[in-house]
């Protein structure tokens, strides 16, 4: 599975060591930024560039890290395709994927610890979506848009 991670500069930390981490997988890992720490950066591009790519990528996973992980979260599910999840804890996690299908795990660098990330993130790569049909259905209804004028 090929994984993409991104980060803002509050998450540039935190993103670092979960690449470390990550190394030691069998996943495909790439890192889409930012390459070194910019302080005042926008999380914006980071959620951009990994929803893009796990929206090209079908079956890949993305992670993405900011302060609180609200802001990368919403960016990234403007994307059709995108399935974004803000999790603190490894139940959200099993959630996400299992009942939502969730492929972008968002983490927040300012309330979770490394070994928190660590353990939420196997969650989230490990975990299968369980495809029932209500499900299914309700996915399917998350890229129905109102147009605005």
């Amino acid at each position: 599975m090929k994984i993409f991670i991104g980060s803002d500069y509050r998450g540039f930390e935190k993103k670092q060591i979960l690449l470390e981490y990550l190394s030691s997988s069998d996943y495909e890992v790439e890192d889409l930024g930012p390459y070194e720490y910019n302080e005042g950066d926008d999380f914006n591009d980071a959620a951009i560039n990994v929803a893009k790519a796990v929206r090209e990528n079908l079956g890949s996973k993305g992670i993405l890290l900011c302060d609180s992980a609200h802001g990368v979260t919403m960016q990234a599910n403007r994307f059709k395709g995108a399935r974004a999840a803000h999790c603190e804890n490894i139940k959200s996690a099993m959630l996400a994927r299992e009942h939502d299908d969730a492929n972008i795990l968002c983490l927040s660098a300012h309330f979770l610890d490394n070994e928190s990330i660590e353990r939420i993130v196997n969650t989230f790569l490990t975990t299968d979506f369980e495809p029932l049909e209500r499900r299914i259905r309700r996915i399917n209804r998350l890229d129905e848009r109102e147009d605005y004028a």
